[in-house]
């Protein structure tokens, strides 16, 4: 059996704005494999974060650009976010009124180019997001409640980790699963146990002298 991939991204809403390049370049030298954009608008969560001018601004970095929507009405900000170089556009479950919206959302990015995920809130079960798997690039799990960083992890997003991970499999769909909030050494062990592919990271990658040693114990 192939190793499995794990992916790290690191957040960066957890980055020093005054000094955004070097930021962004010393995830890149840790060997970063995306850079997580949390997008907030004060409405679907309660906190701003920033926008497109912060993603315009490293539109052109050598890097994946994982961009987390939580915002209401993600329709009418999607091709903002494809013309600043988003290669992934990830929306909440929560943030749409029906099935045939998420379709219609998911098509549309998918028409841009560009990689479409579904995120859902802790307390969300698993099953709303099974007839829509088969579309979607990646579903994001929150393991703490979205909107601000530096939370504690929520054990019960191992539980929907496994379950999702062993739908995706049984089905054989081209589907990744992320996890985001309270990531770090020991929680990473947690949720890679259940079959996650990608880890997001603020705190513990920017506040640490050794980004690069952090990537590396995060994908073992």
């Amino acid at each position: 059996m192939a190793k499995k991939i794990i992916r790290v991204s690191p957040s960066l809403l957890a980055a020093d704005f005054l000094n955004l390049k070097k930021e962004i370049n010393k995830a890149i030298k840790a060997k970063a494999d995306w850079i997580h954009l949390d997008i907030m608008d004060g409405s679907f969560v309660n906190n701003i974060s920033f926008g497109l001018p912060i993603c315009e601004a490293i539109k052109d970095a050598p890097i994946f650009k994982d961009v987390h929507l939580m915002i209401n009405d993600p329709l009418k900000y999607v091709k903002n976010f494809v013309d600043v170089n988003a290669d992934l556009i990830t929306f909440h479950y929560e943030a749409i009124s029906s099935k045939r919206k998420i379709k219609e959302l998911i098509n549309v990015i998918h028409d841009y180019g560009c990689a479409c995920g579904i995120s859902i809130r802790p307390n969300t079960p698993i099953d709303v997001l099974i007839p829509f798997l088969k579309d979607l690039d990646l579903v994001l799990i929150m393991s703490v409640e979205p909107g601000f960083g530096g939370q504690k992890f929520m054990d019960n997003s191992i539980d929907k980790i496994k379950t999702l991970r062993a739908i995706i499999d049984e089905n054989e769909y081209d589907c990744l699963i992320e996890v985001d909030g309270g990531i770090n050494e020991e929680t990473s062990k947690l949720v890679k146990d259940a079959g996650v592919d990608v880890l997001v990271a603020g705190s513990y990658l920017f506040k640490s002298d050794n980004m690069a040693q952090r990537i590396r114990i995060l994908k073992k």
